[in-house]
């Protein structure tokens, strides 16, 4: 589940040359003017950016977060600020600002901290799958808390094993949350 403001909002067709913004003509937006721009905005609230992209074709995606989570209206002023800060005249773009969905991976250590005491699914390097519970995380990595069951040598059926594991943030591949209903 993610929310997101969507803009797609163009002068002319792309290549037509009747078009102050022809397709040879267009500038290309760089992530560094977004990321200036969204930083202003973000100076305001509790947001963080997750991630800021600019593909092909000038076509910008803001991924917005919040311990608390992102509200649509949240999603919609900063659309509204990014838009309002790039002048439409030499600049022909389509953006997007979303929250990042609940199966999207995590991506920065404020998504971490934000997840700390819930059940994550963690992919290493190796391509090894671990779940458990983020215990706590800082700028090396993360310790989990798993849990397996194993026949314990003199115990009758298999004994629930609660151990502790710490993965460095070089270690892991991708992060997601566990969704449970």
């Amino acid at each position: 589940l993610s929310i997101f403001a969507s803009l797609k909002l163009k002068k002319g067709k792309r290549g037509d040359s009747k078009s102050p913004l022809s397709f040879a003509n267009r500038i290309m937006i760089s992530v560094e003017k977004i990321k200036k721009i969204v930083d202003i905005k973000i100076a305001e609230s509790t947001n963080f950016i997750v991630d800021i992209s600019v593909k092909p074709g000038n076509k910008i995606v803001v991924l917005l977060d919040n311990v608390q989570g992102v509200s649509i209206s949240d999603c919609v002023a900063m659309s509204r600020h990014v838009e309002f800060s790039l002048d439409r005249e030499t600049e022909d773009f389509e953006l997007n600002v979303m929250s990042p969905g609940l199966t999207e991976p995590l991506k920065i250590l404020r998504q971490y901290q934000k997840y700390i005491g819930k059940e994550i699914d963690v992919v290493t390097k190796e391509n090894k799958k671990i779940r458990g519970k983020l215990l706590s995380v800082n700028e090396q990595g993360i310790k989990l808390e798993t849990q397996t069951n194993e026949k314990v040598e003199g115990k009758k059926g298999k004994q629930k094993i609660i151990s502790n594991i710490n993965l460095t943030f070089s270690q892991i591949k991708e992060t997601k949350i566990v969704i449970s209903f």
